[in-house]
């Protein structure tokens, strides 16, 4: 068991122990955590399924190649633009990205893979121009332009060595 698991489980306890005292609501919150649980697990056990056969059926040396270390700064684009367009929750899309530094990309392609898929998501454009309209869609989006290359840089710069 991994120390984030460790923790997760005594702030579940703990949680579960204040919400007793406090009225007994522990049964309600624990129902909601199973719903969420019920809600998204169709998508947990796919993201895992894609992920899992992403690895066995990219071959390593590939991603090595094109998003390794050796790849620098191409590397690091080919990780923003795949985080730009790939759509989903973190529940779907970090256990691919968990995939993909295992078997070989960079950490600076996958920071920035990470920051564009938070920043750029072109799945979150239509949505956001409906809403909010085109003229703050496009401030946000050519001032966010720079921060995923530049993010992975300083992550292949500072810690590709650690």
């Amino acid at each position: 068991m991994n120390t984030t698991t460790i923790i997760m489980i005594a702030l579940a306890v703990i949680l579960t122990v204040a919400a007793y005292f406090r009225g007994g609501v522990h049964l309600a919150g624990l129902k909601l955590g199973a719903k969420t649980i019920w809600d998204n697990l169709l998508l947990l056990l796919a993201s895992f399924a894609v992920a899992g056969l992403a690895r066995v059926l990219i071959p390593k040396g590939l991603i090595s190649q094109w998003l390794g270390a050796q790849a620098g700064f191409k590397g690091i684009l080919l990780g923003c633009i795949a985080g730009g367009i790939v759509p989903g929750s973190p529940y779907s899309v970090f256990p691919i990205i968990a995939s993909i530094y295992e078997a070989g990309a960079s950490i600076g392609t996958i920071v920035g893979f990470i920051t564009a898929w938070s920043l750029w998501s072109v799945s979150r454009l239509p949505l956001e121009l409906s809403i909010i309209g085109p003229k703050v869609t496009l401030a946000r989006v050519v001032s966010t332009l720079i921060f995923p290359p530049i993010a992975g840089l300083m992550a292949h710069l500072f810690f590709t060595k650690i």
